[in-house]
């Protein structure tokens, strides 16, 4: 698939205006994200961000013995690399592939060049930049305040709008690892589901069967970045419009 068709899979870049997307469409280059590809680490300036068209990005917090928290899920409604244009040059993060698939990489100069020339895109990046604030704030709520099986439901919803279909490859010790919990209380947190008859778990492999109730087992955490992210961005935050 050639730069034109993903540039619509990625529900950022296809709410650019005509102008900027024609600045920026020769610019664009595929790029294939494997599992555990480290994108970006801490404190370091990204020379290129990345569009995902159907990969997951996990934004990470590492501490300094090394352990890590995710902090934020980034996919087809986003891109990984804000601080080429919010002026801080580096993060604190890590971004990891989370789940495969491909992306648009762009130089970090262009996207640079045209945040401080096109007014719509200054402001288009800005909103999404606060949506994924907010993502960020709700998930330290979530993590402190709500049970395990709480908060799987979110990331597990979170996971699902930003893919095209109701499956995901991802082993329980990886959601362990994601969430900063012990394995021991994902894989109860997953059972619980099974039984209930929300997801089907083999080897790696989780379908989501129940997406309704899904959402009701959630904590309000997915529901209020659900929200901000539909309120900020031109585009709903889950739609069948922009599958793949």
């Amino acid at each position: 698939m050639d730069s034109d068709a993903l540039l619509k899979k990625n529900r950022l870049l296809a709410a650019l205006p005509d102008a900027v997307k024609g600045q920026l469409l020769p610019l664009l280059e595929p790029y294939f994200l494997p599992l555990g590809h480290v994108l970006s680490e801490p404190d370091t300036s990204p020379t290129y961000v990345f569009f995902p068209v159907d990969a997951i990005i996990s934004l990470l917090y590492v501490t300094e013995n090394g352990s890590s928290t995710e902090i934020a899920v980034v996919g087809n409604e986003g891109l990984i690399g804000i601080a080429v244009f919010m002026g801080g040059e580096s993060t604190t993060n890590r971004a990891i592939v989370q789940s495969a698939g491909h992306a648009l990489r762009l130089p970090a100069a262009a996207l640079r060049e045209e945040f401080k020339s096109h007014g719509e895109l200054c402001h288009l990046l800005l909103r999404y930049t606060q949506a994924l604030i907010t993502q960020m704030s709700q998930t330290a709520v979530c993590n402190r305040h709500h049970s395990i099986d709480q908060q799987l439901c979110r990331w597990l919803l979170l996971s699902l709008d930003r893919l095209p279909g109701n499956q995901l490859i991802m082993t329980q010790e990886l959601i362990a690892n994601m969430l900063g919990v012990r394995r021991e209380g994902v894989t109860e947190a997953a059972g619980k589901l099974h039984k209930l008859g929300v997801i089907e778990y083999r080897r790696g492999h989780i379908t989501v069967l129940d997406r309704a109730q899904l959402e009701q087992l959630s904590c309000e955490c997915y529901a209020v970045v659900k929200k901000e992210c539909d309120r900020l961005l031109p585009y709903p935050s889950h739609s069948s419009d922009y599958r793949i």
